[in-house]
């Protein structure tokens, strides 16, 4: 017996040190960033833009790999499936992470479960647009609009479920009105209803409609973000024009496969944390439209949780599904 309690000690001792220092030799080999859509979105182009410096503090090349499909899900399901291991990484947002969950009624993965967090990247807010001829000048005034006629006016959706409809579905819910949905094939064609005065108005993210606004053929009315842009620092929150604590905005953050070893996941933390603070990269993102967001894991941890009740709620009152 004696014998035995030795050799588990002596097994114990030998291999923690294997186990502490995973993390200070990783990586060794190529990593794997998927990307759950086709290349040119925002995903895809945030992900290019933070391989290169991942690429350069992991002294590892970083592949991009877009796998887009299903809103996402298919590259979810891939990533939660793969070996934990730290080479397989998936850059999520929003949809993938808090609303598709509860707006599929079939899906093979768990946002909390499946994956375990490294770090917010970014979020990208969105705009509340009107036409450029438009007679709603202000926020108070859509809403007060909205009270004396409902269902009157009506706003555009660049696709069911994404963060474009659910931040106007949000809105309204908080400001007691009743506004009417019109769906379009993608935010472009959307974005084009509006300014054909097709639709009354449209919450758009910032970086698709950004030049409408600039060239004087949309006029933005306010951001969904939580504080100012630094984009459009004239123009206030939804929070300060009487609704205190709405915010919506899209975000993205990169995951890795549940069960990855804990040192692995705080050395991407720490090289990630540390990339989306430099000032190149956040020069970066400002060009694209979006503005840089970090933390612990935990931190990141929690948002998804709150971000996928805030977001649920809101598609189950919508009552969609898509089975």
């Amino acid at each position: 017996m004696l014998r035995s309690f030795s050799k588990a000690v002596f097994l114990a001792f030998t291999v923690l040190p294997a186990a502490t220092t995973l993390g200070a030799s990783y990586p060794q080999r190529p990593i794997r960033l998927v990307v759950p859509y086709p290349p040119g979105g925002a995903a895809d182009v945030l992900s290019r833009v933070l391989a290169e410096p991942l690429r350069e503090e992991l002294k590892q090349p970083v592949v991009v790999d877009n796998r887009g499909g299903a809103g996402g899900n298919i590259a979810m399901e891939l990533v939660a499936g793969a070996t934990s291991d730290g080479y397989t990484l998936i850059m999520a947002n929003a949809p993938t992470l808090a609303i598709n969950p509860t707006l599929y009624a079939h899906i093979r993965f768990d946002p909390v479960r499946d994956f375990a967090p490294t770090s917010l990247i970014a979020k990208v807010p969105l705009f509340v647009l009107v036409q450029a001829s438009s007679p709603v000048k202000s926020v108070k005034q859509l809403i007060s609009m909205a009270k004396e006629k409902p269902n009157a006016l009506s706003y555009a959706i660049g696709g069911n479920g994404s963060v474009t409809q659910l931040s106007a579905a949000l809105f309204a819910e908080r400001a007691g009105i009743k506004l009417r949905g019109i769906s379009y094939k993608g935010s472009a064609p959307a974005l084009v209803g509006l300014m054909s005065a097709e639709t009354d108005c449209m919450f758009d993210l910032m970086p698709s409609s950004m030049p409408f606004v600039k060239s004087g053929r949309l006029r933005a009315l306010a951001v969904t973000s939580s504080t100012r842009s630094a984009l459009a620092p004239g123009l206030p929150t939804i929070a300060e024009l009487g609704l205190p604590g709405y915010e919506a905005s899209s975000w993205f953050g990169v995951m890795a496969p549940a069960k990855t070893p804990t040192d692995i996941l705080a050395r991407l933390n720490h090289v990630i944390v540390n990339i989306v603070k430099s000032h190149s990269f956040q020069q970066k993102l400002v060009t694209l439209g979006a503005e840089p967001a970090w933390g612990t894991q935990s931190e990141f941890a929690a948002y998804i949780k709150s971000e996928g009740k805030k977001w649920g709620q809101i598609v189950t009152k919508l009552g969609l599904r898509i089975e």
